[in-house]
């Protein structure tokens, strides 16, 4: 691929990031995704550390059975 060919793919790219960005940005349905995204990721941390925090109870109930 010639330079001027990924320049012109970066420009184009760069282009539709920029009007996608915006389109969500500027419309009421575009908020409406981004409040489902914040949502969604708020719930996958939560889960995430659910899950972090259960580990470290079995581990520690497996180390204290060790140590005993």
């Amino acid at each position: 691929m010639s330079d001027n060919s990924k320049f012109l793919f970066g420009v184009l790219l760069g282009a539709a990031a920029g009007a996608a960005i915006g389109y969500l940005l500027t419309t009421e349905k575009g908020r409406e995704i981004i409040e489902d995204l914040k949502s969604a990721a708020a719930n996958a941390a939560g889960e995430v550390k659910e899950t972090v925090n259960k580990w470290a109870s079995d581990v520690e109930e497996t180390a204290n059975s060790v140590n005993s």
